[in-house]
């Protein structure tokens, strides 16, 4: 086991600690039960049982602060074999005012077999409680009548204005008959003569003028008892006729000492007086875990939260220690392994396992440079095999290819094709083919499923970032802004953050990953071309063409693209338009390929009359591709979402140059005024260049010759001999390094 395993087997602990409290926490807050007016009920409940009796007895708790352990498992139960008729929380029986607290707080009071009235106090109010409470039990300040005796409740936390308090408190008095008396105020008015962990003025009732005004109230009306909570301890006074017990023994925190220990007070009401009666509670702990506890209740208290909200906030915490120690002490060496020999991989016949969310017979530029890898792989002796999607018009038997059924298809024809990645298949032959590496093509879905396969067999996973998704927003049911802001580059950043090599295709692609975070070691293999097709048309082929598309003397421009949003075609249907009005010279555009657009941009070409300058010539297939290339003079392009633009280089091997809008995989093949021009996308711009190679035939002619040129140094060959270069730096790197493919960021 290396020295990471621990550390990310902590921080997996955390993290599914955290997902756990957070569950919980959305369960409690969302599908626990409904509850409203309790008290309303509980009231109801404690008429019925005292009906004909003249004394009665019940329990004060104070503190229970959502305690699980102590009030639910040890309290309850005894309080239930009591033969008390009723409970009284004299505060805090929450941990804090969120709703979950209540949720929680409920769940635990439905457990009691005796009607239950609950103190407002100050754990109630905070976060934003108060609302809650109200709603879920009733007003925070409220008097009930019991037999002869008069129980009154009121609000210490500051919502209900004290001056107020005390006017209806000084009526209710006036015009009371009760024979006995009882106050429920959740701070206690007496300050206690033991000294309390962490003991602050605000524990106490404020301000002075409330408390002071009260203590004169209790003389002239003879109280009888005042109960308070916020304490963890037990205290009883007594001035005058009144006796105030302060008692907060219920959970919390309570650090099983002679001051701070587990109780509750048991009164009885008779009409003779009112007798009160301290009743400790015998946990029954080792002394050891007594102190145990009391250290678990001092770091509790540091936060002042429940037993969930504490665990919660230690597993944040956790997880904050574990990135920060392996940002500062885990050792990094940003410069690739030089000990690490590839020769014997390079030397060797090697087994590669692809995974695609597409492939042929779909056209597009990452199928095409899959297959031209596949050939090129296969013809140095090496072995393939491919997961793809299967289509309806696929070939009828394929060889080395694993054809996965969909579970979902998108767009107009159905060409995007959502693979069932679920299937057992794919692991059973993925297994049987015993591959040296995997080679995933996409960041999503069967690329995901490459990557997990590919831990799971601790076998090196590369990844070839082909695809600027963010231009892709319109294909996911996402807010868009969402998606092409954050999502997409995210999503990026972490898969390639988690593979063992990274291909892209120009320089431009390589500086993307680094801005975004990519952290993997890169390498910038651009996709070969087979330039010797491109060189091999005969003038009878050409023809031949020219007259079935009924061409004349037209200069023709060709663009080769999927007909969707992201290829920018509108720019170029209204570039078109504007150089119709413009240029004297005739000519036509071959616009190549199919897509879920074809019938919207169609439309729009008859709307603007150009059915004779632009020309929807759909899909080509690969073996006639060359044939359109070298019909064409010039080779015009607008899509910003390429990584290469393989298309490009296609078009400069049949020696058209080039204009393109300046973007990623563009900027890296064209050279500005040399084989092509590349623009901003502006109209005025890329119109202008376009007009220039249109009329200026001598400088479109020398231009050709240096696409040509350029293209020559791209083939298929050095292509294929490039990327088992980088599968032997990986594997070199797996057999030196064994921990390779451990999560990087």
């Amino acid at each position: 086991m290396t020295r990471k395993a621990p550390l990310q087997a902590l921080f997996y602990l955390n993290v599914s600690i955290v997902a756990l409290l957070i569950g919980y926490k959305i369960y409690l807050n969302y599908f626990n039960e409904a509850f409203e007016a309790v008290h309303t009920e509980q009231l109801l409940a404690i008429e019925e049982r005292l009906q004909n009796k003249e004394s009665f007895s019940f329990a004060v708790v104070g503190n229970i602060n959502n305690s699980v352990g102590i009030f639910e498992r040890t309290f309850i139960p005894m309080l239930n074999q009591s033969g008390l008729d009723f409970l009284v929380s004299a505060g805090n029986a929450v941990s804090s005012g969120s709703e979950d607290k209540y949720r929680s707080l409920y769940g635990t009071l439905t457990k009691l077999d005796i009607p239950y009235l609950l103190t407002f106090g100050a754990n109630e109010y905070t976060s934003f409680g108060s609302f809650r409470f109200y709603e879920h039990f009733g007003p925070h300040l409220y008097s009930v009548r019991i037999g002869e005796s008069r129980l009154i409740f009121l609000d210490s936390t500051g919502k209900t204005p004290y001056r107020w308090q005390l006017h209806w408190l000084r009526d209710l008095l006036l015009n009371d008959d009760a024979m006995h008396t009882l106050v429920f105020i959740g701070h206690p008015l007496l300050y206690v003569a033991q000294q309390t962990l962490f003991e602050q003025e605000e524990d106490y009732l404020g301000p002075s003028d409330f408390r002071e005004e009260l203590l004169s109230l209790f003389a002239t009306h003879r109280i009888d008892v005042v109960f308070s909570a916020n304490l963890s301890l037990f205290s009883e006074q007594q001035i005058g006729p009144t006796r105030f017990i302060t008692t907060g023994g219920a959970g919390g925190l309570i650090l099983n000492d002679e001051e701070s220990f587990y109780h509750y007070i048991k009164v009885d009401v008779t009409p003779q007086g009112i007798a009160t009666e301290l009743m400790p509670m015998e946990i029954g702990q080792h002394p050891l875990l007594k102190r145990l506890e009391s250290l678990w209740f001092f770091i509790y208290s540091l936060f002042y939260v429940g037993y969930l909200n504490f665990l919660l906030l230690v597993s944040l915490f956790s997880l904050l220690a574990i990135r920060l120690y392996t940002l500062i002490f885990v050792d990094r060496d940003y410069y690739r392994d030089f000990d690490a020999d590839p020769s014997p991989w390079l030397e060797k016949p090697l087994r590669i396992a692809m995974f695609t969310n597409n492939y042929l017979p779909f056209i597009g530029g990452v199928p095409i440079s899959i297959e031209r890898l596949r050939g090129g792989l296969e013809a140095m002796g090496n072995k393939t095999l491919i997961i793809a999607p299967r289509y309806r018009d696929q070939p009828p038997a394929e060889e080395r290819v694993l054809r996965v059924p969909s579970l979902l298809s998108m767009g107009e024809k159905r060409e995007f094709r959502l693979a069932n990645i679920f299937l057992p298949r794919i692991s059973r032959q993925l297994r049987s083919f015993k591959p040296d590496v995997i080679h995933v093509h996409h960041p999503v879905w069967l690329g995901s499923l490459g990557l997990f396969l590919g831990r799971r067999l601790r076998i090196p996973v590369v990844f070839t970032y082909h695809t600027r998704l963010e231009h892709y927003a319109h294909f996911v049911p996402l807010p868009g802004s969402l998606f092409r802001n954050f999502i997409s580059h995210a999503l990026i950043k972490r898969f390639a953050n988690k593979c063992d090599g990274i291909i892209v295709p120009t320089y431009s692609a390589e500086e993307y990953l680094r801005i975004i975070g990519v952290k993997t070691t890169t390498f910038v293999q651009p996709t070969g071309i087979d330039f010797e097709r491109y060189q091999d048309i005969t003038s009878e082929q050409l023809g031949q063409l020219r007259g079935e598309l009924g061409l004349q003397d037209e200069t023709v421009l060709i663009s080769v693209s999927r007909l969707s949003n992201e290829k920018n075609l509108d720019f170029i249907i209204d570039a078109v338009a504007s150089l119709r009005r413009t240029l004297e010279r005739p000519f036509r555009l071959l616009l190549i390929g199919e897509g879920h657009q074809r019938n919207r941009l169609q439309k729009r070409i008859d709307e603007m009359d150009l059915q004779n300058s632009i020309t929807l010539i759909g899909a080509v297939p690969a073996s006639q591709m060359a044939i359109y290339y070298n019909l064409g003079d010039l080779f015009v392009f607008a899509s910003k979402s390429e990584t290469q633009g393989m298309v490009i280089l296609e078009a400069m091997a049949a020696g058209l140059p080039v204009v393109a809008i300046r973007s990623s995989g563009i900027d890296d093949v064209i050279t500005h005024g040399h084989n092509g021009y590349k623009t901003p996308e502006s109209q005025s711009q890329w119109q202008a260049a376009v007009s220039e190679l249109i009329t200026n035939v001598d400088l479109r002619q020398t231009l050709s010759g240096h696409a040509r040129d350029f293209a020559r140094g791209f083939s298929v060959e050095k292509f294929a001999n490039d990327i088992k270069g980088v599968y032997a730096e990986v594997l070199a790197k797996k057999i030196h390094t064994p921990d390779v493919g451990t999560t990087k960021d």
